[in-house]
């Protein structure tokens, strides 16, 4: 791995623990309990939605922004919230009209990932007891 790829995993992994880290303490903050519904997920799920459609913004009117994507969106949003890399993805489907594509992403990603939860689950309680 040369020097500007090393960099380039820095920024991410750096990124990412500081997004991480925030995700943890807004957990903390604002705990969950078991009947209640989730605000701290909630919030930082749309958070990190606002957040990452203004640096896609402003990345896409400064070409040298590489290493601010990667360590912004790619690390500290990716660390706080996958939700937002999910929510921009869609919304370039919407943006170039791919309407079904958008649709079948967004359905199928929430349909999925609670199928993958919900099996998960049930191989764990199997294995475990």
């Amino acid at each position: 791995m040369d020097g500007a790829a090393m960099l380039n995993v820095l920024l991410v992994a750096l990124g990412g623990g500081l997004g991480a880290a925030g995700r943890f303490g807004v957990s903390l903050a604002v705990p969950l309990r078991a009947d209640a519904w989730p605000w701290a997920t909630f919030g930082i799920n749309v958070a990190g939605s606002l957040l990452i459609g203004v640096l896609a913004g402003w990345i896409a009117r400064n070409p040298d922004a590489e290493p601010w994507r990667l360590f912004l969106g790619v690390g500290v949003l990716g660390g706080f919230t996958t939700f937002s890399a999910y929510s921009l993805e869609t919304m370039r489907m919407i943006e170039r009209n791919d309407w079904v594509g958008a649709s079948t992403y967004s359905i199928g990603s929430v349909i999925a990932g609670l199928a993958a939860v919900a099996i998960g689950l049930a191989m764990a309680k199997r294995v475990l007891g």
